[in-house]
Order: structure tokens, then C-alpha cells, then sequence
């Protein structure tokens, strides 16, 4: 099953504004298995996770802080 959660075209800040939303969504998701995990692999596996999320934000913005449109498609496969 796929879902097609994003498809179109939009201004850059639109677009980065929708990503970003959507990366701090999944750091979120990650904190939250933090606070509930004592198992210190777990924690750094999901500090690992938040990080390169975070970096991955970073590197958007500097690459794409134009007037350009963006295309984004964004399909979650479900198996």
C-alpha cells in the first residue's frame, strides 16, 4: 500500500515550511521513545536519529533559501 502524503509543487518557503513541519513531527516522535526507553543503546540510537534529522533540516534550508518552486513527492510504502 503507498500513500501519497505529498505531491505538488510549491514556492521554496512553502515547501521548506511543509518539510520542516514534518521533520519536527518525526524528532518528536523520537524525544517521546526517549522519555519512555532506560536502555542507554536505545536513547543514543534515538539522539543519533534526532541528529541527523536536524542536519538534514540545516542542509534544506541553506541549499534552497531561494524564490525558486519546489516539487515534492512524498509517498509512505506500507509492506
Amino acid at each position: 500500500m503507498n500513500i501519497k502524503l505529498i505531491q505538488g509543487e510549491f514556492s521554496a518557503n512553502d515547501a521548506i515550511e511543509l518539510i520542516a513541519q514534518m521533520i519536527q513531527v518525526k524528532i518528536k516522535y523520537h524525544e517521546n521513545k526517549i522519555d519512555n526507553r532506560s536502555n542507554e543503546e536505545d536513547i543514543k540510537s534515538f539522539e543519533v536519529k534526532i541528529k541527523q534529522l536536524q542536519k538534514e533540516l540545516f542542509d534544506l534550508r541553506q541549499n534552497y533559501n531561494s524564490n525558486k518552486s519546489l516539487k515534492i513527492e512524498a509517498i509512505i510504502k506500507v509492506e
